[in-house]
């Protein structure tokens, strides 16, 4: 199966459809059924959910990413510079596996959070520009203003969601109501 066919397209999500689909074929699943289980896989919400393009740019929410782990495929995934929304409760994160990843792929962070003081210390030195906002839409305003025709903004903060808002599905959500209303 041909993986543009998919709707997925995210690296980590086509190694794991193709280990679901080795593992369907040793219990006899036919091949048609797992191409049509596969073709029509809705991806999870708040992870790598594309919401729009605005003018050339855009838009995912992965609200999801609520570590450094998660953050890294989310970068690992981007072809296209990236316009990076991170921030929020940062427990003592290492963001060192993040550094080439920023270095390479990143032009822009906007930082969102009480306290960004981490973020901004660690990744100054990979990036020409970090913006600190205090909430969503000033975020997704920011991100818009410096962004220009062909870059993604990723929401994909590193970090939990409970300094400004409850769960990651209320910041995911915040994020794309503001993405909407621009």
């Amino acid at each position: 199966m041909d993986t543009l066919e998919k709707a997925l397209v995210e690296r980590q999500n086509i190694y794991r459809n193709m280990a679901g689909g080795i593992a369907s074929r040793l219990f006899d699943v036919r091949k048609k059924g797992i191409k049509e289980c596969l073709s029509g896989f809705q991806n999870e919400a708040h992870r790598l959910e594309l919401v729009t393009t605005v003018r050339g740019i855009r838009f995912i929410n992965d609200s999801r990413a609520t570590n450094v782990n998660a953050t890294w495929f989310a970068l690992e995934t981007m072809n296209s510079p990236v316009v990076w929304i991170a921030g929020g409760q940062d427990n003592g994160n290492d963001y060192s596996t993040l550094s080439g990843l920023v270095e390479q792929k990143v032009r822009l962070i906007i930082c969102l959070g009480t306290d960004n003081t981490n973020i901004r210390r660690y990744f100054s030195r990979f990036t020409g520009t970090i913006v600190e906002v205090n909430n969503m839409k000033d975020a997704v305003f920011a991100a818009y203003q410096h962004g220009i025709p062909g870059d993604t903004v990723l929401l994909s903060p590193a970090c939990a969601s409970f300094d400004l808002f409850n769960n990651y599905a209320d910041r995911g959500k915040q994020f794309m109501q503001a993405v909407y209303d621009l």
